[in-house]
C-alpha cells in the first residue's frame, strides 16, 4: 500500500474515533462509526487476495447493517423521546435496539 494512503487510512481511523467520542448528537455518532467503517476497508483488503477480498465484503455488509440499525434505533428514540442526545436515551424499545447495534460493531460474543 502507498504510504500516503495508509497515512489517510490510519488519520481517518483517529478522527472518526475523535468524532464518535465527543459527539453529542447521534448522527455524529453515527458519521464517526462510518468513517472508522469506511477508512478500515482498504486495511483488511491490502492483500490482493480473494479470501481478503471476501473479508471486507462481509465486514462492509455487518457493519452496514448495523448502522442501520443505529440509525434506527436512534430515530425510534427520537420518535418517542424527542430527543437526539446521546444521554437521553430513555425509551426500552430504542435502548434494547442501540444495544445490539453497538454489539454488533464491536463483535462481541453472540454477533461474532
Amino acid at each position: 500500500m502507498n504510504p500516503q494512503a495508509k497515512l489517510i487510512s490510519i488519520s481517518s481511523l483517529f478522527l472518526g474515533t475523535t468524532i464518535t467520542i465527543s459527539s453529542n448528537h447521534w448522527m455524529m455518532a453515527w458519521t464517526g462509526l462510518e468513517i472508522n467503517t469506511l477508512a478500515i476497508l482498504p486495511l483488511i483488503s491490502k492483500p490482493h487476495h480473494p479470501r481478503a477480498i471476501e473479508a471486507a465484503t462481509k465486514y462492509f455488509l455487518v457493519q452496514a447493517a448495523a448502522s442501520t440499525l443505529l440509525l434506527f434505533s436512534s430515530t425510534t428514540n427520537a420518535l418517542f423521546t424527542g430527543q437526539w442526545n446521546v444521554t437521553q436515551l430513555t425509551h426500552p424499545i430504542s435502548c434494547l435496539l442501540l444495544t445490539t447495534a453497538i454489539s454488533i460493531k464491536l463483535g462481541l460474543v453472540p454477533f461474532h
